[in-house]
């Protein structure tokens, strides 16, 4: 009869059978760190709504200088006298037609 090789599976341990609630230190370890990652995650979703309301802050600023921007172009495109943007009247910088880039000082 052969004998079967025993390994680290067959050895009985108590090691994975320890309660929690058996050992009163360890319940209240658990309960401390729950407490920290709440309160980490707390601050976090604040820092979160932070960002959030300077984002809305922003965009609410960028429609006001947008409006404000095209009321103006309005008002100047209105009056009389104004005269359009053309061609010859672009910067002086731009593209030539060999796709390189022509500066005029």
């Amino acid at each position: 009869m052969a004998m079967l090789r025993r390994t680290m599976r067959d050895i009985k341990t108590l090691s994975g059978r320890v309660d929690r609630i058996a050992n009163p230190y360890m319940a209240y370890m658990q309960i401390t760190c729950l407490e920290m990652e709440k309160t980490r995650k707390g601050r976090e979703r604040e820092a979160a709504l932070q960002r959030v309301q300077n984002l809305d802050a922003r965009l609410g600023d960028i429609e006001l200088q947008k409006a404000s921007l095209l009321r103006a172009l309005a008002e100047r495109a209105a009056t009389p006298g104004s005269r359009e943007i053309t061609s010859e009247s672009r910067p002086a910088c731009g593209r030539t037609a060999g796709g390189g880039l022509k500066l005029r000082y």
